[in-house]
């Protein structure tokens, strides 16, 4: 519906285009997140604001991670100029990089086509060396893995960041905060914010919103001390502070500590702290390339067998087995040393 007031005077009707690159296993919800504030502003506007193309290896339909087809406009590389190309991934991303996508993307940026990424897109920039001197971002589940093989690269937990011509992004729904940002610089709060209604969206939200639910809402309680003691755990994964140490930190006796987990978490402390370090050293494990010693040790594991023990027994299988399965075909980039194959 043509809506006037919220017609800019004077302003250009040539739309800016936007180019959408999907990759294999791409976020649903992400994309979708992306594209649709774009079509509601050209509806509340009365005339395109935006259009867009969306672009795939080989000009195929790609699956999603929900396992749903969606028709594209054709191969990427036929594509050599936009006003701005995004890569949208999602699920086992290091398995998708290719390198006639690496080399696409450097193209572009050689052509200073503004280029970003939704959801773990950010990791195929960071494989085409396309982040250096950047402030980036990516889904907090894949953020200590990209910071792991790439430690030269600026990645932060902001819900996503918009750096010159680089527009990267944490996924989910945060797309569409994004891109609700991007329209009112372009086009005006009043657009912006109608457009968000529309979407029953209350309020858009800022890169310096948090990606995380609250740590005491995650735990469904608001035990400030019991908090506290996991959020020093969260930061101590690499040499894990004993229990004795947490209690003085957080004002506690050992036995009130352990009786505040078994109470609110139903376990004892040490556990949890076990199954935050696994679960850490799980993310590096399928997400990088890294040896399993060095993840042992980078997770607080006395030694390699001490930590596949401790893996096999929460996990149910060898992290040397979870990585052969999980690796990716032979002459795939994993890495943004490209190497080729999996690592075991």
């Amino acid at each position: 519906m043509y809506k006037p007031e919220f017609a800019t005077p004077g302003a250009s009707t040539q739309p800016r285009e936007i180019v959408f690159a999907l990759v294999p296993d791409y976020s649903f919800i992400a994309f979708s997140s992306a594209v649709e504030p774009l079509r509601m502003a050209n509806r509340m506007r009365g005339e395109p604001l935006y259009r867009w193309r969306i672009v795939s290896a080989g000009g195929l339909p790609v699956a999603s991670s929900n396992g749903l087809l969606v028709q594209v406009d054709g191969d990427f590389s036929l594509v050599d100029n936009a006003d701005l190309v995004i890569v949208c991934a999602g699920e086992h991303v290091q398995h998708h990089v290719d390198k006639s996508c690496v080399a696409w993307l450097r193209r572009l940026a050689q052509r200073r086509v503004p280029i970003g990424a939704i959801c773990t897109g950010t990791y195929l920039l960071a494989c085409a060396e396309l982040l250096g001197g950047y402030r980036c971002t990516i889904h907090w589940e894949n953020l200590a893995s990209l910071r792991e093989e790439f430690p030269d690269i600026t990645a932060t937990s902001e819900l996503f960041e918009i750096d010159r011509d680089r527009y990267t992004c944490s996924g989910g729904v945060a797309p569409l905060d994004m891109m609700l940002n991007m329209i009112e610089a372009e086009h005006g709060s009043p657009l912006a914010v109608a457009v968000s209604e529309e979407f029953i969206c209350e309020r858009i939200r800022g890169k310096n919103d948090r990606q995380r639910i609250p740590l005491k809402l995650r735990l469904g309680t608001s035990q400030p001390k019991l908090v506290d003691a996991i959020s020093l755990m969260e930061a101590n994964l690499e040499e894990p502070m004993s229990l004795d140490e947490l209690s003085r930190h957080v004002g506690l006796s050992r036995r009130q500590l352990e009786r505040l987990f078994q109470k609110h978490v139903h376990c004892v402390p040490t556990r949890y702290y076990l199954e935050l370090r696994l679960a850490r050293a799980r993310q590096l494990l399928l997400q990088t390339t890294r040896p399993i010693v060095d993840i042992a040790f980078a997770c607080g594991f006395v030694s390699a067998p001490h930590f596949s023990k401790c893996y096999r027994d929460h996990y149910g299988i060898p992290p040397r087995e979870e990585r052969r399965l999980g690796r990716p075909p032979a002459g795939v980039v994993t890495a943004g040393r490209f190497r080729t194959g999996g690592h075991g």
